[in-house]
């Protein structure tokens, strides 16, 4: 079993096979030129008057000092595996990975948080997130980042900005101020459906037995440029008497239950699209779409293979729901778009952290 919550760890794993002065300048002419040109484009996107994508990084990260990891979702582990795609959404979208055919990606499973060492059990929130590409088409690679909610609290990047200060600790007591975030939710009432959510939601079992939500909405297009909004989730396909046993005091319990999972055999989701209709409103992730809405399943997310996040694939793909294939477009969700800042700002600085060593 791979574990993977010990820091010191961390620091032996990045000098093996390559020297560390191999692996910054594999960084370096790799790594920082692809995040300059992400974080450039995608800043060009948030309002500069609105709270910046730093700002943003700073308040994630906190007081934690975790080099060369994520500032959002530091803990996760690596996953590999096959988009069996059924061609069913080929009407709607000229997207090659929407086409029939199997598609390579990599991925990673994750747990809310700024701590790579965080307990597995005590996140609030998961994630899992891909990339996936189709290797005989240009313009393909498709990033997706999905979370367990399936709706923000918060329907703009400054209110959402305000309710990452009200939930952050105090300084001094290390704790949260319950008075302050009663008080944010109070002046919010569009946080009411994530409230219902937060209220209803029971962690699963599993990594494999959750279903995670794109939460923002995107839109197919056709042939015709014809545009569809959407949104999809991945729903576990997946037997609950199959599941081991969880190790309640074990900090790595979510992962290490996943390696024996994934020894038996692939872990499977289908990708399920619900299709928009003229009066839902696709630029704003706090409310929730009717359920009688017209769903779609896109095809089988066939998990094949983990690895450490310190060691695999997923470590150095930042997961920007704005990269999207030829076929799919972000819609002007304000959420979404800072998304893509922020997301390009936390690379920029784990790839700076690798190439100066600070992890060492």
């Amino acid at each position: 079993m791979i574990k993977d919550s010990n820091y010191k760890r961390f620091k032996k794993q990045m000098k093996s096979k390559i020297t560390v002065k191999q692996a910054r300048l594999i960084v370096f002419i790799i790594i920082l030129p692809v995040a300059f040109v992400l974080f450039s484009k995608i800043l060009a996107y948030v309002n500069k008057d609105s709270v910046t994508a730093q700002q943003f990084v700073d308040l994630q990260q906190g007081d934690s000092n975790f080099p060369s990891f994520r500032r959002a979702h530091a803990k996760g582990i690596c996953l590999a595996g096959i988009f069996e795609s059924n061609g069913a959404l080929g009407q709607y979208s000229t997207a090659s990975v929407l086409q029939a055919g199997e598609f390579n990606f990599i991925g990673r499973f994750s747990i809310a948080g700024n701590s790579p060492t965080a307990p597995d059990l005590k996140a609030p929130v998961r994630g899992l997130a891909l990339s996936i590409k189709d290797e005989s088409s240009t313009n393909s690679e498709w990033r997706i980042a999905m979370n367990t909610p399936p709706v923000m609290a918060v329907a703009t990047p400054e209110a959402f900005y305000a309710q990452l200060q009200a939930l952050a600790p105090d300084p001094d007591t290390k704790q949260r101020d319950p008075s302050k975030i009663e008080a944010f939710f109070a002046n919010h009432p569009e946080s009411k459906t994530f409230l219902e959510w937060k209220d209803g939601y029971t962690p699963a079992s599993s990594l494999a037995g959750e279903t995670y939500h794109s939460i923002n909405a995107f839109y197919l297009l056709d042939e015709a440029h014809n545009e569809q909004a959407v949104r999809w989730q991945a729903v576990p396909s997946l037997e609950s008497s199959i599941i081991p046993q969880l190790n309640q005091e074990n900090p790595d319990a979510l992962q290490d239950q996943l390696a024996q999972m994934l020894e038996v055999a692939p872990i499977k989701f289908d990708l399920v699209f619900t299709l928009a209709l003229p009066e839902d409103d696709e630029t704003n992730p706090t409310v929730l779409w009717p359920s009688t809405r017209e769903t779609i399943t896109a095809g089988t997310i066939s998990i094949q293979q983990y690895t450490a996040q310190t060691v695999g694939e997923c470590a150095n793909i930042n997961f920007d729901p704005l990269v999207l294939p030829k076929g799919v477009e972000a819609t002007a969700d304000p959420i979404l778009r800072a998304r893509g800042s922020v997301y390009a700002e936390s690379f920029r600085r784990r790839a700076l952290e690798a190439l100066l060593g600070e992890n060492e």
